[in-house]
């Protein structure tokens, strides 16, 4: 029996299968290429009891087309694998025997593959907290040039409501108020954009039993309820209550 480890990069991903007693039968780096990825698997396609890639920031493309071949695909948890990074070999080369030396002793600390028909909508929650974040970092930038400037004091409630008129009426010098402009135009943006996130989740999410249930605990509201059931994904993943906050 054969198991394959993928250490998969931005360019690049290096490719390796060993057999039972830990032989290593291939290990190439290749061009990251679906295509060229399989036809190195192809000759131990038969053997192969597990394909482990790692949970890197661009497994989509590999891990959909991998199980899409009829592979059976495991996704490392790469936070999880630091537990035995005492056995861990350095150099990419090694890393990716690693992964499949792991699979195989059914040692391999295992992440979710979010189903790809929900991913998109998952992905569009995380995309909403990116522009919050950003949201709150122009925020604090308005808030710190005023205090800077004219010593004012101004929550983030009041700096969203800011109109030209307002800020003309601070007399600022013309350069310094030209950058809080510059603040303001990317927050309005920024506002526009998630409510319009809000609204597409909102609408996608609203009729679901589990949206519904969420909703019933004291302080979870539209978002948030979205939020925890896009990142949760099917709870029948989850053993026990105990685990839920390890996935």
């Amino acid at each position: 029996m054969k198991h394959c480890g993928i250490d998969l990069h931005s360019n690049n991903a290096v490719v390796a299968v060993i057999d039972d007693q830990d032989r290593v039968l291939y290990c190439k780096r290749l061009t990251n290429d679906l295509r060229l990825i399989m036809a190195a698997l192809e000759p131990h396609r038969d053997e192969l009891q597990g394909v482990v890639v790692e949970a890197t920031f661009n497994w989509y493309w590999l891990v959909d087309g991998l199980i899409a071949s009829g592979l059976a695909l495991h996704l490392a948890n790469t936070a999880a694998i630091k537990h035995y990074e005492g056995l861990k070999y350095a150099g990419d080369e090694r890393d990716a025997v690693f992964l499949a030396h792991i699979c195989r002793l059914g040692l391999l600390p295992e992440g979710y593959i979010y189903p790809p028909a929900e991913r998109a909508l998952r992905d569009l929650v995380r995309k909403r907290l990116q522009l919050v974040q950003q949201r709150t970092l122009h925020i604090l930038s308005i808030e710190s040039l005023l205090a800077r400037q004219i010593n004012l004091r101004m929550n983030g409630e009041h700096v969203q409501r800011l109109d030209d008129g307002a800020i003309r009426a601070f007399g600022l010098p013309p350069h310094v108020e030209r950058a809080l402009m510059a603040n303001m135009v990317v927050l309005r943006t920024l506002r526009s954009e998630i409510v319009a996130l809000e609204t597409i989740l909102h609408h996608e999410t609203r009729l679901r039993p589990e949206f519904v249930m969420l909703k019933t605990a004291p302080g979870i509201g539209n978002v948030l309820a979205a939020t925890i059931m896009l990142e949760t994904g099917t709870i029948a993943r989850v053993a026990s209550v105990g685990q839920f906050g390890l996935n």
